[in-house]
């Protein structure tokens, strides 16, 4: 089945002018209520992604009503639309919890359609769509085993992905390697999977790069950017950091779980005056846009954000060729068609997962001027490709596909 999905999951819409007047033209034809859900709007990827397609998707909803469900009450680190209904819920992290409220509040609002982003969000939608008659589409931003981890509440968890994933309306993969393995490893029909890369709001990056203040760092640095927590690896990079013996600095921006022995780690290495940890930014663009270059450690990810993001605003990149997304970003190729080792793929360089040695040799060959300038040139065009508008127009194509009836 997942060898099958080139040719039958849905991809980006090209002619986009048209796929905006068709979705224009629907939400403007009668009054519904749309349904978004998340469990939070603290810092993360999935949910700038779902800010920037409700911000984009104004005159799309024209005529609709529209509510944003947050299952946990923690600070938002992004701004909704003035336009959006939010109600925040109280489920504490809990699925079971999730699943009761959810079910309430849709029962109670009673939505035409439902969209969700994570895994707890989109499995608690589903079962309360399905009981409610409520067409669901839900997004895997992950590569869902490896961001399931291993035990037995990551077994659990796996069965309920299994069971409930086939049933949603539709399906948004946010790249080619999470749609093959939700086919393969979670029964989902590849017909009902659409892929859609996740939007880069190209115009305003560059804006927050100019605007603010950098963190302060003496001399030459390499940045890397996420939330501190195994999956993202960032032990990895200070360990290949240090083995590097590249000249400058390393700033890691993010807050989290690891941050504790990331600190243990960096002290024991005597590297606590080049490896600055300065936390969570909102706005990271200026600490960006002073790099000399970006770094991508993870172990999985579902779709790069970061790293597109550090290449819209210029700089070359180096990323693990992790599943899913990095490869797609940086060689237009699957996971399984780049070569092993270190490689010097058009729009950055892939060094294999988890090999410390593989990236302090990629850190040294970014330390060379001359690529970093080669690579400079190109990494702002690879980044275009994934503009916010063609994401939108693909998410609305989806949407309107949903409203139709059963696929």
């Amino acid at each position: 089945m997942a060898g099958d999905l080139s040719t039958s999951a849905r991809s980006l819409p090209t002619d986009s002018s048209e796929a905006r007047s068709d979705a224009m033209t629907m939400a403007a034809q009668d009054s519904r209520r749309m349904l978004f859900v998340i469990n939070s709007l603290a810092g993360g990827g999935a949910e700038r992604v779902m800010c920037t397609l409700l911000r984009a998707s104004e005159g799309e909803l024209r005529g609709s009503r529209a509510t944003l469900l947050l299952l946990d009450r923690e600070p938002s680190a992004y701004e909704v639309p003035r336009w959006v209904e939010v109600e925040q819920l109280d489920c504490r992290h809990s699925l079971v919890r999730s699943l009761w409220s959810v079910f309430r509040a849709m029962r109670r609002l009673r939505p035409d359609l439902t969209i969700s982003f994570l895994t707890r969000s989109n499995v608690a939608s589903i079962i309360a769509s399905g009981l409610l008659g409520i067409p669901a589409i839900v997004s895997e931003r992950v590569n869902t085993t490896s961001h399931l981890g291993r035990g037995i509440g990551a077994a659990v968890a796996r069965f309920l992905v299994r069971a409930t994933y086939p049933k949603a309306r539709a399906v948004i993969a946010v790249s080619q390697g999470v749609a093959e393995e939700l086919c393969a490893a979670y029964g989902v029909r590849s017909g009902r999977i659409s892929i859609i890369p996740n939007p880069i709001d190209l115009d305003a990056i560059r804006a927050q790069a100019e605007e603010g203040a950098a963190v302060s760092v003496d001399g030459p640095y390499a940045v890397t950017m996420g939330r501190l927590t195994p999956n993202k690896n960032f032990s990895m990079l200070v360990d290949a950091f240090a083995r590097s013996g590249i000249p400058g600095k390393l700033v890691i921006l993010g807050e989290g779980p690891e941050r504790p022995s990331l600190m243990r780690q960096v002290e024991a290495l005597g590297l606590a005056g080049r490896i600055l940890m300065p936390g969570f930014s909102a706005n990271p663009f200026p600490t960006l846009r002073r790099a000399e270059f970006y770094v991508s450690p993870s172990n999985a990810e579902g779709f790069p954000n970061s790293l597109l993001e550090a290449m819209s605003i210029g700089l070359p990149v180096i990323a693990t060729n992790c599943p899913s997304g990095p490869s797609e970003v940086l060689a237009g190729l699957p996971r399984e068609g780049v070569a092993s080792g270190v490689v010097f793929a058009e729009h950055g360089i892939l060094v294999p997962p988890n090999d410390p040695a593989a990236m302090a040799q990629a850190l040294r060959a970014m330390g060379e001027p001359e690529r970093r300038l080669v690579y400079r040139e190109r990494t702002p065009k690879r980044a275009a490709a994934y503009g916010v508008a063609r994401a939108r127009d693909a998410y609305w194509s989806v949407i309107r596909a949903a409203t139709k009836g059963p696929a």
